[in-house]
């Protein structure tokens, strides 16, 4: 074989690190039952729709196509969005295990040179997303029959999921070159990834602009080539979101404006193309010079890691509480990013409400871009807390840490208490951002927006008119009694988990998607009764975050159902808030008892294994 071809063979094809993964990734049951499951569940989803679609009286062929329009906009977007949260999770390897430095020791000690390294990281663990996308292909094909599906909008939203999955695995691959935080970086990648997205579709959402005569029509802006989700509405939605031509504009800003999706994709390859030059080019350099922590440490004038700088600290009761509520003891890029976190946060809140006060927001859109940024927030303290928990025992399992806290005099039940209540107390920083913008919302709302309009108009089903702020007290109060013991029992279930699983990976996929379908389910069923009955709706609803956090931002839609005089309803909801929030709790110390029960159990026969 000529050595030009052996050598590009060897970049993908026959690259060994590409195979190594993708091999022993496709032996583990794992995987089949994800995919298994994924697309089982979009059929299932597609019956559903046809069968109300059949069983209705006004069936026909117009109909059908429009049910099959339907189905491909909503599984079109759920699998961007799976793609966005599933592509975190796969490349977590990528990030904790490669950036292990004696992983890397050993991968520059082959012959391996350094772009095939990197592909061989990138593309490996990104195969497994592109086969989850893959395999709902054939549903997508099947809808066809029905019409009101075209060929080029099922293949223009597969490559936005894949250039999506493409640029977010290339950003993991770069943390994971470079040895940028090790697994602290997970944290950043989720919250970046998280914050990203919201971030542009909430701008995007205040730089909309209507077409005049257009029925409600709006032009896309400069952010829609920067979101999946906008460049995928432009794809579903055409009518609604329409892209802006001129020819006063230059060639730039007509393919930015007036082609969203192409722009996507290319801006996508080529900054995933720019990510892997960069990586190449820092594979043996960080090698040569040192990690780039170290470096860090060398440049702000700090001793190396493992110095000593101090006396040793009181550790209270408990060590291992202290030690997982002090997880950034001597690391200050990690203190940072978490108070960074909440001053964000806090920063964005105020400067809505400021823009609000001078007359450049309207109700509505400060409405919707509190709810946008708070949400964003709630993702992200929930999938950290998940991340964290989800990898306490599997990692200390991997690395033989949890060998030799087994054999001191501990017990399951005060190992396990602190890890559970270190994480929370690690996590409250974090949980301040989404109380803290509902308070400064709340505050405003309270200070009558220094004399801007805070109250809306709503007329009941009764017919009755009432004036309400925007945001109410009681729904405030209520979240933050609900959200801390809803995040500890997020904490419950990733210990769970990660006692359960062998490695962190398999930990951290099983956590989030646990976590996520529990909150998704209590969302949808708590909103279905609600909007059938009043009362119980009301207290039912509060078992959920998300719910919750809609009532405090339109508390409105919920209480009309009520009497409009007896404020019944904010009071009923201000005490589901404390119901809900002693049920996680509840929930927590029962799988804290059953785990302390299986606890060594559990360890010995992973330790077989």
């Amino acid at each position: 074989m000529p050595a030009i071809l052996n050598w590009f063979l060897r970049l993908l094809p026959t690259n060994p690190i590409c195979v190594r993964v993708v091999t022993g990734g496709s032996l583990r049951m794992r995987q089949l039952v994800i995919r298994g499951g994924f697309l089982g569940a979009l059929i299932l989803l597609m019956l559903l729709m046809l069968l109300v679609n059949f069983t209705s009286s006004t069936t026909s062929l117009r109909s059908l196509a429009t049910t099959g329009a339907m189905i491909f906009a909503f599984v079109s977007i759920i699998q961007v969005l799976l793609v966005c949260l599933l592509t975190p999770v796969f490349m977590a390897g990528a990030i904790a295990h490669e950036a292990n430095p004696r992983t890397w020791e050993i991968l520059l000690s082959t012959p391996l040179n350094s772009l095939q390294i990197v592909l061989g990281n990138l593309f490996g663990r990104l195969f497994f997303i592109l086969a989850l996308l893959v395999s709902s292909l054939p549903l997508f094909m099947v809808l066809q029959f029905f019409g009101g599906v075209p060929d080029g909008s099922i293949f223009g939203s597969f490559l936005i999921a894949a250039s999506s999955a493409l640029l977010v695995a290339s950003i993991a691959v770069t943390l994971s070159v470079t040895r940028a935080g090790g697994r602290r970086a997970v944290f950043l990648f989720y919250a970046g990834v998280v914050l990203y997205l919201f971030g542009t579709y909430a701008l995007d959402m205040v730089l909309r602009t209507s077409i005049p005569g257009g029925d409600g029509a709006q032009w896309t802006t400069a952010m829609t080539p920067l979101n999946p989700f906008l460049a995928l509405e432009v794809l579903l939605a055409s009518n609604s979101y329409v892209p802006r031509t001129s020819d006063e504009f230059g060639w730039l800003t007509r393919l930015w404006l007036a082609k969203p999706i192409d722009t996507f994709c290319w801006l996508c390859l080529l900054t995933s193309v720019a990510l892997v030059a960069f990586s190449t080019t820092c594979v043996r350099l960080f090698a040569r010079n040192g990690q780039m922590d170290s470096i860090l440490r060398s440049v702000i004038g700090r001793a190396p890691r493992g110095t000593l700088e101090r006396d040793p600290r009181p550790v209270g009761e408990n060590a291992i509480s202290w030690r997982e509520s002090h997880r950034d003891a001597g690391n200050l890029a990690g203190l940072i990013g978490r108070w960074s976190f909440v001053g964000a946060g806090l920063v964005g809140t105020i400067a809505l409400l400021w823009l609000h006060c001078g007359g450049q927001l309207s109700l509505g859109t400060l409405r919707t871009a509190i709810g946008f940024l708070v949400f964003a927030e709630v993702c992200i303290v929930i999938l950290t807390a998940v991340n964290l928990s989800a990898t306490a025992v599997s990692r200390e399992r991997e690395d033989g840490t949890l060998d030799i806290i087994l054999t001191t005099p501990i017990q399951p039940g005060p190992y396990l208490a602190g890890k559970h209540k270190g994480l929370v107390r690690y996590l409250l920083p974090m949980m301040l951002a989404p109380i803290g913008s509902l308070l400064l919302a709340m505050g405003y709302v309270l200070l009558d927006g220094f004399g801007a309009t805070t109250d809306q108009v709503l007329t009941t089903i009764s017919g009755d008119t009432v004036e309400a702020p925007f945001i109410l007290w009681q729904g405030v109060v209520a979240f933050t009694v609900m959200f801390i013991p809803f995040i500890a029992f997020c904490v419950m279930v990733g210990l769970l988990w990660s006692i359960r699983s062998q490695g962190t990976i398999g930990s951290v996929v099983a956590a989030v998607i646990i976590v996520g379908g529990l909150t998704a389910l209590l969302s949808f069923c708590s909103m279905t009764i609600s909007s059938s009955t009043q009362v119980l709706g009301l207290l039912v609803m509060s078992i959920s975050p998300v719910n919750l956090l809609l009532f405090c931002l339109d508390p409105m839609s919920w209480i009309s159902r009520l009497d409009p005089a007896s404020n019944l309803g904010t009071w009923l909801v201000l005490g589901s808030g404390f119901f809900s929030g002693a049920v996680w709790g509840v929930l927590a110390i029962l799988l804290h008892r059953n785990m302390s029960r299986t606890f060594m159990m559990t360890v010995r026969q992973l330790a077989g294994r």
